[in-house]
């Protein structure tokens, strides 16, 4: 019989199109005929512990468990916040410390690798427990506890690099059916016995009628224990009264005014350390001399902390010994220009002091201060600007008459 002929064309269509349908068989038959089902893995056993005491330790008894498909390998990260640390982690676990980022507060990791497969249907529990111990600064922690299949994850890139453990590794080992868990992350609290010490500090300012002084106090916890966001009452405040007889030529760029005082956040961040401080930077002009003394101060508004059980140094005096002159004022430490200038610079200034850190009379920069000038409500704030506009425009006036003289020499000369 002969044999019909042959279209290239069409049969390499042909072929082409059997071909991209082979693929796309191939593609699904691992969802189709395989065992269909990906790796779910979820942890259990945690729970909160409260009423540890600093220097503390805990086992986290943590199990493992696999609803989906056959896992090859799989990992378990345990995360903690400052006030606790890993003790005896295992060679298999990496080690690594995360700064504080994103209002997450700092922490430390510890991921544990195992090469095994775990099964469906089984729950599993690392042979050893990790130990964790609580510091001395402890109050309230976090833990974080997750499990996922494949090699472990890569090390936060906002963190150190990690470290391998130094103890015997562990593997996981089958237990009893219970505590399987139902997700693969789980989050508890861990509480510690411990305080915290708010506390403010004042200033001593001296200078003469006229000089503008810097005026510097400060927030603190003392500890020991350091807190995070969730037990820092976002109602707290400080409050500063400055000295009667005083303007404020600049305020502190965190602080507003409010009916002649100044209130102030106590920490700007997602958690404030065992010890965290803040420094409140003021520019104050010395009006007058007031009689008897002038007097102000510091002091934290009173919402219960049940952390802080010293309450003597919630509050501080801010005092101002007013030196030579008399009430009307003295004309060697007025403020060059006009009183509402922000530099805080003097002339003439014999100095002054602000009892604390720097006691520097106006015109140098102080810590606290991030070099912006913001208003607060007070006018003397706003500063003055009548003396450089004057000064462009006598330049401007100069400037003109220079070049009309030049335009007229010149016409001179080419008429002549």
């Amino acid at each position: 019989m002969p044999i019909p002929p042959h279209n290239r064309r069409a049969s390499g269509a042909a072929a082409a199109a059997l071909g991209a349908a082979g693929l796309i068989v191939l593609a699904a038959a691992p969802a189709a005929f395989g065992d269909g089902t990906a790796p779910e893995l979820v942890v259990g056993g945690i729970e909160p512990i409260h009423g540890l005491k600093p220097g503390g330790t805990f086992d986290l008894p943590v199990t493992v468990a696999n609803k989906g498909g056959t896992a090859e390998k799989v990992w378990v990260s345990y995360s903690v916040t400052r006030g606790l640390d890993f003790m005896d982690v295992p060679s298999n676990c990496r080690v690594q410390h995360i700064r504080s980022y994103d209002e997450m507060p700092e922490n430390w990791t510890a991921t544990c690798a195992f090469d095994q497969a775990v099964e469906p249907g089984v729950v599993y529990t690392p042979e050893r427990p990790l130990r964790v111990k609580a510091l001395d600064r402890a109050y309230h922690d976090r833990l974080r506890v997750e499990a996922g299949d494949g090699g472990a994850p890569m090390d936060d890139e906002n963190g150190e690099p990690s470290v391998a453990g130094t103890a015997p590794a562990v593997k996981l080992v089958g237990k009893q059916a219970g505590d399987e868990g139902s997700a693969n992350r789980v989050d508890v609290s861990i509480t510690s016995v411990n305080t915290a010490d708010y506390q403010v500090t004042g200033a001593a300012l001296r200078g003469r009628v006229g000089d503008t002084v810097t005026m510097k106090v400060k927030f603190a916890n003392s500890g020991p224990a350091w807190l995070l966001e969730d037990e820092v009452d976002q109602d707290v405040q400080i409050v500063i009264t400055p000295p009667a007889g005083t303007s404020v030529v600049k305020r502190d760029y965190y602080c507003h005014a409010e009916g002649g005082k100044y209130r102030c956040p106590p920490h700007l961040g997602p958690y404030m350390a065992e010890d965290a401080q803040m420094a409140y930077t003021f520019k104050l002009k010395i009006d007058k001399r007031i009689a008897g003394g002038a007097k102000g101060a510091i002091a934290l508004t009173p919402q219960l902390r049940p952390f802080d059980h010293n309450k003597a140094n919630d509050k501080a005096d801010i005092t101002l010994d007013v030196t030579g002159g008399g009430s009307n004022g003295s004309t060697g430490g007025s403020t060059s220009g006009s009183n509402g200038s922000t530099d805080g610079s003097t002339s003439g200034s014999k100095g002054s002091t602000d009892g604390s850190t720097d006691g520097s009379a106006g015109g140098s920069s102080s810590t606290g201060d991030d070099g912006r000038t913001s208003n607060g409500g007070n006018l003397a704030e706003t500063g003055s600007s009548a003396l450089p506009i004057m000064g462009a425009a006598a330049a401007a006036v100069v400037t003109g008459a220079g070049t009309l003289l030049i335009a007229r020499r010149h016409r001179a000369r080419n008429l002549s």
